[in-house]
């Protein structure tokens, strides 16, 4: 993989440890979407969601990642984007993300090095330092960038989730399939 990406190098240490990564975690607000809340009149919350995040989520299954979502809110929202997606983990009003982390690392025989992790705010800071890559996005809390190993150049539900994935996936040697699709 060319440690190149538009305008920017990765660092050949993110690169090898993307390479060993089974398992994507992911936070919702802050990461899936950009963190903000609106409510209608009746007082639903409304979140937005990248059409780029979901088609690297697609991506990403389709090449077999693990994918999990592990939040404390609970959103119908959410459930229905994943089940949209084909996400197979889904962990609403995890109280501790760690307990759900540790757990899904077990029930897939995997050691937390194998787990890529994506949080923004100090209750990810658990997940992010054992993981084998710490992935974060430029509005993150300062505390979380300096945890992690890769902070994104896109923002928060505006493709942060797509570009972790193409980093996975190129590192994995993945990248010229997914291209070939494109070819015809």
């Amino acid at each position: 993989m060319s440690s190149k990406s538009p305008g920017r190098r990765i660092p050949a240490s993110v690169i090898k440890r993307a390479k060993g990564i089974k398992l994507l975690v992911m936070d919702v607000d802050g990461i899936l979407t950009d963190g903000r809340l609106i409510y209608t009149p009746g007082g639903e919350s409304q979140v937005a969601f990248d059409i780029l995040d979901g088609h690297g989520i697609k991506l990403a299954l389709r090449f077999g990642l693990i994918l999990a979502i592990i939040t404390g809110r609970e959103s119908e929202a959410v459930a229905q984007r994943a089940r949209e997606l084909g996400i197979p983990e889904l962990h609403q009003k995890a109280l501790d993300k760690l307990v759900v982390f540790q757990d899904l690392l077990a029930r897939h025989g995997l050691a937390p090095a194998q787990a890529g992790c994506m949080g923004d705010d100090l209750q990810d800071l658990p997940l992010l330092r054992r993981s084998g890559l710490a992935i974060t996005v430029p509005g993150a809390v300062d505390e979380v960038r300096a945890a992690a190993h890769y902070v994104t150049r896109r923002p928060g539900g505006q493709g942060a989730v797509r570009e972790a994935i193409e980093l996975l996936l190129k590192a994995q040697g993945h990248w010229p399939a997914v291209m070939e699709r494109y070819r015809r």
